[in-house]
């Protein structure tokens, strides 16, 4: 399966080929659905917290004997009837929201996503990224030289490459990512993912 390749001013400079078991997979919506309910549910964070009885400060001694007052009897101050005891059944941060799912199903799912970028061209390979500087200006002039550059991009890039991911930090609707960190969420929400060839190389020894 061969795709083209372009250069920093969007001429075609050649062609690359991609591995059909990894960009030419027919789509399966609930498996890409079950995918991304699980990276999102695995990246949630618990924060509300209510403090029950055995957390709340105070309650070290009875608030007053057992017998002989005319009052209720109670034991402690922390009791949840008690204004500023402990909260009975509220949220804390013992939840777990996390979702398992099995890393072949995982790439499975991200092989059908990169396989539709790759079937509605929005899949693209440039021979080289770098530059000498990283300016926003010259990142901006060579993502909008490159097809399809009319919505958000992803850009597949290793973290050594300061250049791209300096000069990409303040272009908008524009995010960067490490090629072995490619994931189904990121992927789908990008309109056009970029890489280099060299990314690409290591894109696919990683999740092949």
């Amino acid at each position: 399966m061969e795709i083209k390749v372009y250069n920093l001013h969007g001429e075609s400079v050649g062609t690359v080929t991609l591995p059909e078991r990894m960009f030419c997979v027919e789509p399966n919506e609930a498996l890409v659905h079950e995918a991304v309910v699980a990276q999102m549910a695995n990246a949630r964070a618990v924060i509300a917290h209510t403090k029950d009885r055995g957390e709340v400060r105070g309650g070290g001694r009875k608030p007053w004997k057992q017998k002989g007052t005319g009052r209720a009897r109670h034991g402690s101050r922390r009791s949840p009837i008690w204004s500023g005891g402990g909260i009975t059944f509220g949220p804390n941060s013992d939840r777990e929201y996390g979702v398992k799912m099995n890393r072949k199903a995982r790439r499975k799912a991200l092989y059908m996503v990169l396989s539709d970028k790759v079937a509605n061209d929005r899949f693209v390979v440039v021979d080289d990224l770098k530059f000498d500087t990283p300016k926003t200006s010259v990142m901006m002039k060579a993502l909008l030289a490159l097809p399809h550059a009319d919505g958000r991009t992803l850009l597949v890039v290793d973290p050594s490459n300061t250049s791209v991911r300096l000069g990409a930090r303040n272009v908008q609707k524009t995010e960067t990512i490490a090629p072995n960190s490619l994931n189904v969420v990121d992927v789908l929400k990008a309109h056009r993912v970029v890489v280099s060839k060299g990314d690409l190389e290591t894109l696919v020894t990683h999740f092949n």
